[in-house]
């Protein structure tokens, strides 16, 4: 009887921090848009996926990835500016593969 009471102690602290941490709130919020749905979507899963990932905040690093990602395409788009210069510079001082044939 001993281990019953535990495990309820267990399960009851678990639904407290669910409930602390807006879990069971917005599980719950997912839920009642679903149940409140005119047309029932296909697939409930998706759904929920859906509304869950939209109602949360994205993780903090999202933007520091974003602004990376930005600097890394202008970096990119840089060296490929200087590589289309300096192919042009090479071809001023080596002959093309169709010029170098005919000699």
């Amino acid at each position: 009887m001993a281990h019953y009471r535990a495990s309820e102690s267990k399960r009851e602290q678990f639904r407290r921090y669910l409930e602390r941490s807006g879990v069971l709130d917005t599980i719950t919020s997912v839920l009642v848009a679903l149940y409140e749905e005119t047309d029932k979507p296909n697939n409930a899963l998706d759904f929920i996926k859906l509304h869950l990932g939209a109602a949360g905040p994205e993780p903090a690093d999202t933007e520091a990835l974003r602004m990376e990602l930005a600097d890394l395409q202008q970096k990119c788009n840089l060296l490929m500016e200087e590589n289309k210069e300096l192919r042009n510079k090479l071809m001023q001082y080596e002959p093309s593969p169709e010029e170098g044939g005919a000699e």
